[in-house]
């Protein structure tokens, strides 16, 4: 994809006999995405930014963001963002569950989404220069209960931060206020969940108010709102097999209280959850 000044959007490379590039993103389906996608963005959850001059306008960039609601729709809207205001396309790297699932694996890849593995990250990133979004979280993240939102689950194995490191470009992390309240969760059926093979089965206030088929995809609409952090940068040599597990552990932990800190602050600032 190349960006296309006139429009303010991005345009198909013509070096290519197809839009669908080597991860699967077709740039006709991103910009269907977009226009379905702006009117949720700007409408629905009438989404403001805070500092998107700390995302990079070249170059490869992680960016690491907070997650929650029990179907998030923090990933879109954050791409949607980025796409629209500084013109560069996003990859989500996310669990592969969503590549298995038919039909909607199919436009998961073709909206950016990439399995996060080590290797594609380093293609994303470091081969391509290019700008990947990453919720260090998991499932940890979309699955918390009402009671638990905003509280930062740990970070997994800090796989993003070496990622990072051996791609050599910085992590640019984004607090996310809106999410959670979009679909909270009220309880969680792990052996349902277990028996139709998902990460979880969430129980939400959505589906109390508009019932189970409409309360599984329909958001509240809460304000959403985006802070993002000044980027993080690793003195390290790139490319390297392994990196020190202790460091590795201790920036992924740094990060993570950062973004703690920077919900606290954004929470404290909210008058309203529907309103901002």
């Amino acid at each position: 994809m190349v960006p296309d000044p006139a429009r303010g959007e991005l345009r198909p490379d013509p070096a290519r006999r197809s839009d669908v590039d080597e991860w699967g993103r077709s740039e006709r389906w991103r910009h269907v995405a977009r226009q379905v996608g702006g009117c949720y963005y700007r409408r629905w959850f009438r989404v403001e930014w805070e500092g998107i001059a700390n995302v990079p306008l070249e170059g490869g960039a992680l960016l690491v963001a907070n997650h929650g609601g029990a179907l998030p729709a923090d990933a879109p809207m954050i791409m949607q963002g980025i796409e629209e205001q500084l013109g560069r396309p996003v990859y989500g790297l996310a669990d592969s569950f969503f590549r298995t699932v038919p039909v909607v694996g199919t436009i998961w890849s073709r909206a950016g989404g990439v399995p996060a593995h080590p290797d594609n990250a380093q293609r994303i990133l470091s081969d391509h220069g290019r700008l990947a979004l990453v919720f260090p979280e998991g499932e940890k993240g979309p699955s918390k209960l009402v009671s638990e939102r905003y509280r930062l689950r740990r970070f997994g194995r800090g796989g993003f931060v070496e990622a990072a490191m051996r791609a050599g470009v910085p992590i640019v992390p984004i607090a996310v206020v809106g999410s959670e309240e979009s679909m909270p969760i009220l309880l969680r059926l792990p052996r349902a969940a277990r028996a139709l093979k998902l990460p979880y089965l969430p129980v939400t206030v959505n589906h109390l108010l508009l019932g189970p088929v409409l309360g599984s995809i329909v958001h509240l609409p809460a304000k959403f709102r985006f802070r993002v952090l000044e980027p993080v940068t690793f003195d390290v040599e790139p490319g390297l097999a392994k990196y020190e597990r202790g460091r590795v552990m201790d920036e992924a932990e740094a990060i993570r209280q950062h973004l703690q800190e920077a919900l606290y602050d954004m929470l404290s600032q909210r008058r309203s959850i529907w309103f901002g």
